[in-house]
């Protein structure tokens, strides 16, 4: 990384740019408030020879020594890093995030029910899900395209952003004309096509932990996103696969505090996945928010045992404002206020 002086000239950092790509290495330039960071991604020996320091503008460069580069907080804005979708904030210390709805888009009933439910309820934004992964290839796998045009009612009714996942490079446009926010899962995290796909599209990207990933692994994968000129990226902390068979995976609330030190990327916490059932989500919800996470993404239904895909999970649309004052209550104690407009 390097940092130029608070009174470098553009053409001055425009120099030391141009020179770090004589080298082959991939170029970042980043405007703080006080001063500039250039990130150089590549051979830290060629660039060690470039001599940069002696240059007009140059105030230090600082070796990174991870091997995550963009998503590390040494290569930050010095600042955490605040994604804002539709004038909800996400990141930054003082706010909170609480996404919330169907697991699946099963039909516009449904899924109408539970969005005006999450947005009387104080969500900030809606999930759900038109593409789906599934174990099985006989599984329900979603209803596609019309799963999303039924997303994109819900938003123009509630005015809640939408989260879907993005599940194929297939679906990137129709993914962008209707999602808000491109949600890549567990099971896509190392898809590292994919996550350049995601990149390039523009929109915020919430990045899910692979179910036996690490933290650097998941840094890592934030970083191909991040190397495609897109800033507005989210990590996901959504349980991890241990040898406890008490709950669905095993929730890594060490991730949180761990990914805050060490990135500057807003971290989201999805307690549906990691219990596997709705009993457990309100306590692992409320662990996460002491823990210092950014958000919660949970899932919502208004017949949770009539639910075609992870019924035993979601909460009840009756039960939803309940848990979102709980929550709320918790973030207040952590000195962040719930995102809700």
């Amino acid at each position: 990384m390097i940092v130029m002086t608070p009174q470098a000239t553009q053409a001055e950092i425009e120099a030391v740019r141009e020179r770090l790509e004589t080298t082959g290495v991939h170029v970042v330039v980043m405007p703080g408030e006080l001063t500039t960071a250039i990130g150089a991604i590549g051979d830290p020996e060629g660039v060690a020879e470039l001599g940069l320091e002696g240059m007009h503008g140059v105030d230090r460069v600082v070796p990174i020594s991870r091997p995550y580069k963009l998503a590390s907080s040494e290569l930050s804005h010095f600042e955490p890093t605040i994604v804002e979708i539709d004038g909800r904030r996400v990141g930054g210390g003082d706010t909170f995030c609480l996404i919330a709805g169907p697991c699946t888009v099963e039909t516009r009933e449904q899924t109408m029910t539970v969005a005006r439910a999450v947005q009387a309820g104080g969500a900030s934004m809606l999930r759900g899900g038109a593409f789906k992964p599934r174990t099985s290839p006989f599984a329900f796998k979603g209803l596609g395209v019309a799963g999303l045009e039924i997303l994109s009612e819900a938003r123009a009714e509630t005015g809640l952003p939408v989260v879907s996942e993005l599940l194929d490079a297939q679906y990137a446009d129709v993914m962008h004309e209707h999602a808000d926010v491109l949600q890549i899962g567990a099971r896509n995290m190392q898809n590292y096509a994919l996550l350049e796909v995601a990149g390039k599209l523009g929109k915020p990207v919430l990045l899910k932990r692979g179910l036996s990933s690490s933290l650097d692994e998941l840094l890592q994968a934030a970083d191909y996103v991040l190397k495609e000129g897109n800033e507005q990226v989210m990590l996901c902390e959504r349980g991890i696969r241990t040898f406890e068979t008490a709950t669905r995976f095993t929730l890594d609330l060490g991730a949180v505090p761990w990914l805050k030190l060490h990135s500057h990327l807003p971290v989201i916490v999805d307690p549906s996945h990691a219990a596997g059932r709705r009993d457990l989500v309100l306590p692992l919800a409320r662990a996460a928010v002491a823990a210092g996470a950014d958000g919660i993404i949970v899932e919502v239904h208004n017949e949770p045992e009539e639910a075609i895909c992870d019924g035993p999970q979601a909460l009840p649309t009756e039960g939803f404002a309940e848990y979102a004052e709980q929550v709320r209550r918790v973030a207040e104690v952590a000195g962040k206020q719930l995102t809700a407009v």
